[in-house]
């Protein structure tokens, strides 16, 4: 009985901020969607253009980031671990940089490189006399989610890459295995579970980041940026519930996911 109550105790905190900051929330969110909004708000995501091009946007361009933030991030961290170099230390700073930035500097990075006064923009005049320019546009905000999703894929890999077990590296080799076979049979089995985790915390994030998203959103049309809009500019809260709500379920149902194939791939992996 005093063991349970300890247990009792410590988990306490846990359960009051889970209230207070997600099952009151969500309530809330389902009340005002519902309740005042009704059914019809999510009627409207599913057939007007203006909610339905922006949810599949956000979940096209989330996708997408984190595939090359896999791809990107999965041949640099295997190079950081299996070689030794003169920098490397530093290399290894720079690329976990970005996670120490909020979306909005982000956001004004990818406007020095690709704004109007940017550095893209100055080489096409200089080119062209044109100015290349694609930071408020799609590819602006996929240059900015990539930048700061990359560092969390690489510091995973590497940490996985670490615990490899180099026999069966060895072994593969000793069998004429070629590098492509070895990476497909042994390396990315073994990085399956990291990948996965890893990605489909790139996904989440790119799903509800909204700080870079707004420091870019001229032409932009994102889920967080017409949350912002319904709520702040039309007043219009039972849709910006119901655009949230949405949101959030995708997430979840990603993270869900990742987390029972995560499992399964490394159940498999011994």
């Amino acid at each position: 009985m005093k063991n349970d109550r300890i247990s009792l105790f410590l988990i306490l905190p846990a359960i009051t901020v889970s209230c207070a900051f997600f099952l009151l929330p969500v309530v809330q969110l389902i009340k005002v969607s519902l309740i005042d909004g009704g059914a019809i708000s999510y009627w409207h995501i599913l057939t007007r253009p203006i909610y339905l091009k922006s949810l599949i946007s956000t979940v096209g361009l989330s996708v997408l980031v984190t595939l090359v933030s896999l791809a990107i991030a999965t041949i640099s961290g295997l190079f950081l671990t299996r070689y030794d170099f003169k920098g490397k230390q530093v290399l290894v700073a720079m690329l976990s940089f970005p996670l120490a930035f909020p979306g909005v500097v982000i956001g004004f990075f990818v406007i020095m490189l690709s704004g109007r006064q940017g550095l893209f923009a100055q080489l096409g005049l200089m080119l062209t006399g044109e100015r290349w320019m694609f930071a408020y546009t799609m590819a602006g905000l996929f240059l900015g989610y990539l930048y700061f999703s990359i560092p969390r894929v690489v510091l995973t890999v590497m940490g996985t890459a670490e615990k490899l077990d180099h026999n069966l590296l060895e072994a593969g080799r000793s069998l004429g295995a070629n590098r492509w076979q070895i990476f497909k049979d042994v390396t990315l089995p073994a990085l399956t579970p990291g990948l996965i985790s890893s990605g489909s915390i790139c996904f989440a994030t790119s799903m509800g980041a909204f700080g870079t998203a707004f420091t870019l959103a001229t032409n932009i049309n994102v889920l967080p940026m017409t949350i912002y809009t319904e709520f702040t500019l039309n007043a219009n809260f039972a849709m910006a519930a119901a655009l949230s709500l949405i949101l959030g379920l995708v997430t979840w149902f990603c993270l869900a996911l990742a987390k029972r194939y995560g499992n399964a791939s490394a159940a498999m992996g011994g």
